[in-house]
């Protein structure tokens, strides 16, 4: 039997349910996104920080898992930790809140029917009692998901460079530069698997060409496009062609 992935919205703002059951192949890797994760995996809470490049998932990621995934930058408030002590960390919610809340929560999601769900009521009850996100935050990961350009997003949100840098550790666990690029790819990628040519895709993505699109891919990946795609059982547009294009341009080999 082969591994099944399904998600659906959450009540939580910005947030997506997912749940997993079947292998993790590390030729899947986990893509950095810019979010932060409360997940369920083999009877443990854990989180899931922001991730700098690919995860790999071992073996103890294997079986039914369920997570939900939190926007950019609002994951933070919610779990009482800077974002950038949990860069590409794996870590047991029991580390961040007290041991025996997280027991109880522990036992309650042991016999939870559906695990995602009950990860969204652990979430929806501790945002109840706790500041929200810094809204700065949120207008700042809407303007680099947009596109726009670090020095363009400082402006817009009144923050000097250093300010903004410092903010953005604390939010998304890397300064705004990282996540810009982060953004971009996915952004990219969106289009590549709803059938964009790759040049294209880069350009509308953000990327200066094709090969800004690889190297960020290998930067961030780990991997190619192609290779990405094949492993998460997308098939690339028939025109697609991993051999970069000149600069600027928007065709396919």
């Amino acid at each position: 039997m082969g591994a099944r992935y399904e998600e659906r919205v959450s009540r939580f703002g910005g947030a997506v349910l997912w749940t997993w059951s079947g292998p993790r192949e590390p030729a899947r890797p986990v893509l950095p996104d810019g979010c932060m994760d409360l997940l369920w995996i083999g009877g443990r809470l854990l989180v899931a920080g922001p991730d700098s490049h690919a995860f790999a998932p071992t073996e103890a990621f294997s079986g039914s898992c369920a997570g939900i995934r939190f926007a950019p930058g609002t994951a933070p408030a919610l779990l009482g930790v800077p974002a950038d002590e949990l860069r590409d960390r794996r870590v047991p919610l029991d580390a961040l809140w007290p041991g025996p809340e997280v027991r109880g929560l522990t036992g309650r999601m042991g016999t939870a029917d559906d695990p995602a769900a009950a990860l969204e009521d652990i979430a929806l009850r501790r945002a109840a009692g706790t500041e929200p996100p810094d809204p700065l935050t949120a207008a700042v990961a809407a303007q680099l998901a947009r596109g726009r350009s670090v020095a363009a997003t400082a402006h817009a949100v009144g923050l000097g460079p250093r300010q903004l840098h410092r903010r953005s550790l604390a939010a998304f666990g890397y300064g705004p530069k990282t996540l810009a690029r982060v953004l971009r790819l996915q952004r990219a990628l969106a289009l590549v698997r709803a059938g964009t040519p790759y040049a294209e895709a880069a350009h509308t993505a953000g990327c200066t060409d094709q090969a800004h699109l690889a190297r960020e891919m290998r930067d961030l990946a780990g991997t190619t496009l192609g290779g990405h795609l094949a492993a998460t059982g997308h098939a690339g547009p028939a025109a697609n062609s991993e051999t970069a294009q000149p600069s600027g341009s928007r065709t396919t080999a």
